[in-house]
């Protein structure tokens, strides 16, 4: 399959890695400010009627699930694809561990925000970046170029599930999420400029 480099890569790749570090400056002190305190409470407070489903959204970003997806990609014989969603995770524990979580120290909710509700995640460590979120906007960045519209924009409403799941859930502040959701559209972006993607979008106009 004939594939190419696109310019919409390098330059999602510039942005979302400035939107990243934009989240991180956000955070630096390592308290939650007002507005996302109230962000985080109008997620968090909802009613235990969405646990279920919010904690099975949230499994979206499980470090082993790019392996899952790269599975699939084998099996439909997107061998680039595979290999840009089995690189993501080693470079998504560089990104998140040795970069931004050295750079950053927040704790997660449970320390810092006042009658956080927690369900069934840890009150205590490191909080930014959510790497729920890197994974998931990676998987979506990765995906993207080889799907039709349709399946891409179901994609990307799955990754905004599995932020929304984390916050109510309680693991993370919403600056976690977008922080961690930039990381890891950046790297995707870096990846598909590195393995390349199809020439033609699937489902696209001849």
């Amino acid at each position: 399959m004939p594939v190419r480099r696109r310019r919409a890569d390098a330059v999602t790749a510039v942005l979302a890695a400035g939107g990243a570090a934009l989240c991180a400056w956000a955070v630096a002190d390592g308290t939650v400010g007002d507005v996302e305190r109230q962000v985080f409470r109008l997620v968090n407070e909802r009613s235990d009627g969405w646990r279920g489903p919010l904690w099975v959204f949230q499994l979206l970003g499980v470090l082993g699930m790019p392996l899952l997806v790269a599975a699939g990609a084998l099996l439909a014989r997107r061998v680039r694809l595979a290999a840009a969603l089995v690189l993501l995770v080693p470079i998504k524990l560089v990104v998140e561990r040795a970069v931004l979580k050295e750079l950053v120290h927040r704790e997660r909710p449970g320390t810092t925000i006042a009658d956080a509700i927690l369900r069934d995640v840890p009150s205590a460590g490191a909080s930014f970046p959510s790497g729920h979120a890197v994974i998931t906007a990676g998987i979506v960045v990765l995906l993207l170029p080889h799907l039709p519209r349709r399946w891409g924009v179901l994609v990307v409403a799955l990754a905004v599930l599995n932020g929304v799941a984390r916050v109510y859930l309680g693991a993370h502040a919403p600056l976690d999420v977008l922080g961690g959701a930039a990381a890891g559209a950046a790297v995707g972006a870096v990846l598909n400029l590195v393995v390349g993607v199809p020439a033609r979008r699937p489902g696209s106009a001849s």
